[in-house]
Formats: structure tokens, C-alpha cells, sequence
């Protein structure tokens, strides 16, 4: 790929072997200086894809960086900061910087004052700190959205515009998002320049390596039987997803009764807390990890075996982001997923959109109780799988 010496050697150090297909397919292009548009579901390398080629064209330094990147939360962001520091491990001259808000601000500013090439941040904090004009822009040549769909999806377009106008011209814009919506193509035709477009996703959006199972389960009894699974599959890393806050924070509380490394996260937590617990979660202090799906798509961890779908997601594409926390980088992974007795519809509506059947697991011990013979239509109007087969072909 005609990288450098140096950065062949770091790689070496971080145990990259071969390129995935979208860091052998992005970074030649990314080196000569062109736009991208790459997409590439989550867990396939994309960090180093554009990391790699950024350390490679930095010139020596300015007044202010050379690349911006955006991510959509604080845990994105930390995870590209280690993830560029790892790459530029045998390049004493460069230097990164995470922007994002949860922190004295203070901290931040000494960083950017002492000189900085990469900074990477949230798109508020970004514009923040341009709008206080501690960081200045004058030397920026590599723009980098990373995640781009899911930027969009929780409002920040407006303030990643606000980025792009202010931005000096020309420059490299390479942009990286598991799905082109129209809202991310029509900003990419806005201001990208004649953007060289990678498709390295499949047209499924579910992972193949991962094993997908459904487990019927009364709603009283999902406790246990997230207990039984833990203690029974022994997962290296598994991240447990309900849907909201204090549901989180619960199920956490009454796992460690039984369960050694469990922590909750979601958006209440402090950041310092929120730090604490994915900081032990990458170092594999914390096995269990309970989240919400507003932090539960910033988790960016690659020995991820298990997840488990504690409560059905509300929006049938928050599946398909929950269970791409795991079989990431090849990896082999497990998702489980918990449907109640009136839970059918969902789950098909998951079905439709993966377009793939997902089969029974059945745990002895845990068999669904019918309460009434009036209770709502269930699973088992899709007992077999040529009938559900044959439902999804005709949605």
C-alpha cells in the first residue's frame, strides 16, 4: 500500500496482520488526497481506514491541526483518540486530542494551546470551541466524518454544517457511515467534491458471523433467565441492552448480587462515570456491561462475544445496531434476543428488516406460561420456518 517504515512498524506493534476490506479498499484512495464517501457496517476497521492514511499525510506542524474528526458521542470519540494514538505510537511529533463535552473545558483548552494535529471531537464541542476561537481551522486539510448516519440520526446536522462552511478551501472530506440515507447523500453532494464512492456493506444488514436466537421468555422471568444464560455460555464480553435508563440501572444492580463485573451506562451517567466504566469494560474489568441504545452504538470493543436484547428495541434498526457490537474484526458472535408472549409482531418486523429468519433457542426450565386464552396473538403464528419464510417474502 506503499505505507511508511514507520507506520508499518506500528502497525506490526498493534498486531494488524492484514488489511480488512475497507482499510485495503479506503486508504490508497484517502492517500491521494480525494474524497470519500465509504460505507462499511461498524466492527470492520474503519477508524484505521481513515486514521492510517490522516497520520501518513500530516506535514510538519502549524498554528492549529491538520484533520478534524467528527463523531456522534464522547465514546466514539475516546475510542478513536486511543485508536489514531495507537497508530502514531512511533511518531513522537504527533499529537491528538479528544473534544467533547462531560469534562472541564479547561483540560481541553491547555491540549489545543500546546499545539495539536488530529483533533477528533462531537460535533457541539467542535463548534464550540471555533465559535471561542481556540481552535483554529487555517491549517485544516482532512475532515473526517465517521459515522455519519448516526450523526444525522440524533440532530447534529445543523452544527456539522456550521463545521463544513467554516472549513477552508480546498480540503479533504472522507466520510464514513454503515448506511447512505438520503439525508447523508444529499450532504455529501452539498459539500464533498466529486467524492469517490466504496460500498464495503453488504445489502443485508445483519453480520453473518454473527448467531442470531430468539428466546421466548414471561416477561417476570427475564432476570433469571439473563442469570442462567451469563453463568451458562461464560461470554468473554457482553454487553446487555435494555430500554431505558432506569431499567438499566436495575438490571445492573440485581446482577452483581450474583454476577462479579457488572457496570450500567447510559446518558444520566457523569462523564467521569461514564469514562470509569468503559475504561474497565475495554480492559475486560467489566465483562457485563448494561446499556441504553443512545451509548450503546458509541461502543467500539472487539472481544464483544455475547449481546443480549433484554428488552425488544422499539425501532427494529436499533437491532441490527445492538447485535454489531459483537463478531466484530471476523470475530465469531452471539446475539439473544427476549420476546415476551405478545412480542410476536416485533420480532417480525425485525425479521422483515434483516430479511432473515431468526431461530428458537429454547432453554429448559423457561418454557412461555399461558396466563389466558384471550392473551394476544404470540410467536407461534410463525411456528415453522417455511411459514415465516414465506411471510417475509410476501412483506
Amino acid at each position: 500500500m506503499g505505507l511508511s517504515p514507520t507506520m508499518l512498524k506500528a502497525l506490526t506493534l498493534a498486531r494488524y496482520k492484514t488489511p480488512s476490506p475497507i482499510q485495503a479498499a479506503f486508504i490508497p484512495v484517502a492517500l491521494e488526497g480525494l474524497d470519500i464517501i465509504g460505507q462499511a457496517k461498524t466492527g470492520t476497521g474503519k477508524t484505521a481506514a481513515f486514521g492510517i492514511p490522516l497520520i501518513e499525510m500530516l506535514e510538519p506542524r502549524g498554528r492549529g491541526p491538520q484533520a478534524i474528526i467528527l463523531a456522534p458521542t464522547r465514546e466514539l470519540t475516546q475510542q478513536i483518540v486511543v485508536e489514531i494514538q495507537k497508530l502514531a505510537q512511533n511518531r513522537s511529533d504527533v499529537s491528538v486530542c479528544g473534544l467533547y463535552g462531560g469534562e472541564p473545558i479547561e483540560r481541553q483548552l491547555r491540549k489545543l494551546s500546546q499545539g495539536v494535529d488530529i483533533a477528533v471531537g462531537t460535533p457541539g464541542r467542535v463548534l464550540d470551541h471555533i465559535e471561542r476561537r481556540t481552535l483554529y481551522l487555517g491549517d485544516v486539510f482532512h475532515f473526517v466524518l465517521d459515522e455519519a448516519d448516526r450523526m444525522l440520526d440524533i440532530g447534529f446536522r445543523p452544527d456539522i454544517e456550521r463545521v463544513f462552511r467554516k472549513l477552508p478551501t480546498p480540503h479533504q472530506t472522507l466520510l464514513l457511515s454503515a448506511t447512505i440515507s438520503p439525508e447523508v447523500r444529499k450532504l455529501a453532494q452539498r459539500y464533498m467534491h466529486k467524492p469517490v464512492e466504496q460500498n464495503l456493506s453488504r445489502d443485508e444488514p445483519s453480520v453473518e458471523s454473527i448467531q442470531q436466537y430468539y428466546i421466548s421468555v414471561n416477561h417476570d422471568r427475564k432476570m433469571e433467565l439473563l442469570s442462567h444464560l451469563l453463568k451458562r455460555d461464560k461470554p468473554r464480553q457482553c454487553i446487555v441492552f435494555t430500554r431505558t435508563k432506569r431499567g438499566a440501572d436495575r438490571l445492573a444492580e440485581r446482577l452483581r448480587r450474583t454476577i462479579h463485573g457488572v457496570a450500567a451506562i447510559h446518558g444520566d451517567l457523569a462523564q467521569s462515570a461514564r469514562d470509569r466504566v468503559m475504561s474497565g469494560f475495554r480492559t475486560g474489568a467489566v465483562q457485563v456491561l448494561v446499556a441504553t441504545d443512545v451509548v450503546g452504538r458509541g461502543i467500539d470493543v472487539d472481544d464483544i462475544s455475547h449481546v443480549v436484547n433484554y428488552d425488544i428495541p422499539d425501532d427494529p434498526e436499533n437491532y441490527v445496531h445492538r447485535i454489531g457490537r459483537t463478531g466484530r474484526m471476523g470475530k465469531d458472535g452471539v446475539a439473544y434476543l427476549f420476546v415476551g408472549p405478545d412480542q410476536g409482531e416485533p420480532l417480525t418486523l425485525i425479521e422483515t428488516l434483516i430479511n432473515k429468519v431468526i431461530p428458537v433457542h429454547k432453554v429448559e426450565g423457561f418454557e412461555v406460561a399461558r396466563t389466558s386464552p384471550a392473551a394476544p396473538p404470540s410467536r407461534e403464528l410463525f411456528n415453522t420456518a417455511a411459514t415465516r419464510s414465506s411471510h417475509l417474502a410476501v412483506r
